[in-house]
């Protein structure tokens, strides 16, 4: 008798991976066909299971006896693939959840792609199968493979064309081309996989589902991800703190550009923050690296999966030509990858063994000197290994022909990264020089810039490989403003949460507003204020440096400005006057999915000319606020530059914290806030905040 099963509603594992049985719902004997090529690759790649094709129109399919239905199969499957199309594949995916099959493979499509009717459908069977303890993955999914055991539940032809090999290295994807094509560049630089998704409209089990459930396994040091809209983002990032926890990587790569929320057109921060700036703060904060396209995805996996430690990142750029030392050097300074200072005593070893006229430094410069003496090499590596400033190496070998003993570099590269446990990537133009040090397990690059960026990409993985710390969010607020609130408003509300703002007063007539100069100061600013009005001076409405004795005038002609746009209500706000070192922003957006972004960059009116941001998932430390500052074009400035004071950037570090903190509390009902400019002193002089605009949703 069938017996039905109702476990916990996880991911699970085994019966997606390593299934005992698998039923195949619209077997075929053609190995070309969707329903066909599952069964031929599982007996093809030694899948030890059971293999149970369903077919009412055969008796045997490719060699294996075939059943007419579900109900006619000996035992029940743990795993199914839903290989037929329509009705039929909607009428078979109830079938086996009502038969207790652990998790369905729905390769048909007809479903959400296909409009709102094909969602309601969808939705509905993800619902009767959860109910029944059955998990989806699809519909419309190409399918899931382990090469381990042979469960390649996978229609796609490229394991045909490539033959899979075991690996440490797991591909979840929600395309079935963004599965197969770094598949494919991978076993071209001799890397195996393991595992391969592809979850088509991840309807059920999605992409973060099955990057979890690979996490654990600790033969698995890179985790490549492709998603087009990241619907699980706790548990990917759970994913990647257990994938962290033992020394393993995610890198990911998304397609298409996600709408933040935020995007409104009262903000400037949206379109400063970019359209998935939101995506970038929360890789950052749980250590997953971001890859721009497909070739990147893969760039740095040779490294990945040796895991030496990098500790800062620090380079040692040598090549037996000079020329190949810079190109190395200009592609390090594009990527920020810091190249390391040798020691004195490096450098008077090196002096030693090279000839007089090499280059002892960094980019080091062999020289055809290598040519005829291949001890050099093995020498210079001895001595560069032992520099505790030496954390990887590039090395170009731009020439190699008659004098070159290619050989033994490639198994002097090996021995170093073996004894010293240190990274190496060669670049070399010869194909058959890359293939010496590829047989040696040496990753190799054709050209600098990739070489260098592996690097990069490795370096700053590791780097990110703490665990974010836990973050308690503030309580929500219950009275939530709504619209646009004007500049009084928006700063009061600020102010609340520890932004320093600049004293100030609103009022709503010119006397009032010249009494309040004389409360400020000798100068003062004196702007009109209005919730219709959020930039100010493209309309004239902002009189800086007035005197006390101008204020009332500068009040009137605010006044006769607002009552001209048709402001109902026109208002004025009178401020001390306040000067700092340098104007930076900050700003808020609101992701749909992940929250609160806190935005931090220059300021001033180029602000979104310039474009010099970074961007932070709320809430954060001010440590985090740090890090990120170091990563703006404009960095420089914050430890004083020709001459200039440094800023006082931990005080612009703790702004942008109490602004994340105040975001947070409103996060399910604010839209934005910009914040510009930010007056940042000298150090230790703090920063004030001289305007802002917060905009919330309507209400409904």
């Amino acid at each position: 008798m069938l017996t039905r099963r109702n476990d916990i509603l996880h991911a699970p594992a085994a019966a997606l991976w390593n299934p005992a049985s698998v039923a195949v719902i619209g077997a075929s004997d053609n190995p070309n066909k969707v329903g066909g090529r599952p069964i031929h690759y599982m007996r093809r790649y030694g899948f030890g299971g059971r293999i149970l094709p369903v077919n009412p129109q055969r008796a045997e399919v490719q060699g294996l006896p075939c059943f007419a239905s579900l109900a006619d199969l000996p035992e029940v499957p743990e795993a199914a693939i839903v290989a037929v199309s329509g009705d039929a594949a909607s009428a078979a995916i109830r079938a086996c959840a009502d038969m207790g099959v652990r998790v369905a493979i729905v390769m048909a499509s007809g479903f959400a792609e296909t409009g709102e009717d094909g969602r309601a459908l969808q939705d509905e069977l993800v619902r009767y199968a959860r109910a029944a303890g059955m998990r989806i993955v699809g519909p419309n999914a190409q399918g899931i493979a382990n090469f381990a055991s042979g469960a390649v539940l996978n229609f796609s032809t490229m394991f045909m064309e490539v033959e899979p090999r075991d690996g440490p290295i797991a591909i979840v994807s929600q395309s079935g081309a963004a599965s197969v094509m770094p598949y494919v560049l991978l076993r071209e630089r001799g890397l195996g996989v393991r595992y391969l998704a592809a979850t088509g409209n991840d309807a059920d089990l999605g992409v973060s589902d099955l990057a979890m459930s690979v996490a654990s396994d600790e033969s698995i040091r890179l985790i490549l991800v492709y998603v087009e809209s990241l619907s699980q983002p706790a548990m990917l990032a759970e994913a990647a703190r257990i994938a962290r926890q033992r020394g393993a990587h995610v890198v990911l790569l998304k397609g298409g550009s996600s709408t933040l929320g935020a995007a409104a057109a009262a903000s400037h921060t949206g379109a400063l923050a970019g359209l998935d700036a939101a995506l970038d703060a929360f890789l950052d904060r749980h250590g997953i690296v971001r890859a721009r396209d497909v070739h990147e995805l893969v760039n740095a996996a040779s490294l990945f999966v040796r895991g030496f430690p990098v500790r800062e990142g620090r380079t040692v750029v040598m090549s037996h030509s000079g020329a190949v030392g810079v190109l190395c050097a200009d592609a390090a300074e594009r990527v920020g990858l810091p190249l390391a200072g040798l020691s004195a005593a490096t450098i008077d070893a090196l002096t030693r063994i090279l000839p007089g006229f090499a280059t002892a430094g960094n980019p080091l410069d062999l020289t055809a000197s290598l040519l005829g003496n291949g001890a050099l090499f093995s020498q210079v590596l001895d001595v560069l290994g032992n520099d505790p400033q030496a954390d990887m190496f590039a090395i170009g070998v731009p020439v190699a022909g008659p004098g070159y003993d290619v050989p033994e570099l490639a198994r002097t590269a090996a021995r170093f990264m073996a004894k010293h446990r240190k990274p190496i990537v060669i670049t070399a133009p010869q194909r058959s020089v890359r293939a010496e040090f590829d047989a040696c397990g040496v990753p190799t690059y054709i050209g600098e810039t990739d070489a260098i960026n592996a690097l990069w990409q490795y370096a700053r993985s590791e780097r990110m490989r703490g665990a974010p710390p836990a973050f308690a969010l503030p309580p929500a607020e219950a009275d939530v403003p709504h619209g646009l609130l004007d500049e009084a408003a928006s700063l009061s509300l600020l102010q609340r949460y520890g932004v320093p703002v600049v004293d100030h007063a609103v009022c709503a007539d010119a006397d009032e507003a010249a009494a309040l100069a004389n409360t400020f100061g000798e100068r003062v600013v004196v702007k009109g204020c209005a919730a219709e009005i959020p930039h100010k001076s493209e309309h004239g409405l902002v009189h800086i440096g007035v005197g006390a004795g101008d204020a009332r005038a500068a009040a009137v002609a605010c006044l006769a400005r607002l009552k001209s746009l048709d402001v109902g209500a026109p208002r004025i706000v009178v401020a001390r006057m306040a000067r700092g070192l340098h104007e930076f922003m900050l700003g808020v957006t609101v992701d749909p999915v992940l929250g609160p972004v806190v935005v931090i960059g220059e300021g001033g009116t180029l602000v979104e000319v310039r474009g010099d941001v970074v961007s932070l998932l709320a809430p954060f430390t001010a440590d985090d606020a740090l890090a990120a500052m170091r990563r703006l074009r404009i960095a420089p400035l914050i430890d004083g530059y020709r001459g200039q004071p440094a800023l006082d950037a931990d005080a612009l570090a703790h702004a942008a914290v109490a602004l994340g903190d105040f975001a947070s509390a409103y996060r399910t009902s604010l839209v934005s806030v910009d914040m510009n400019p930010v007056m940042v002193m000298a150090r230790g002089e703090g920063v004030v905040v001289v305007d802002a605009v917060v905009q919330f949703g309507e209400r409904a």
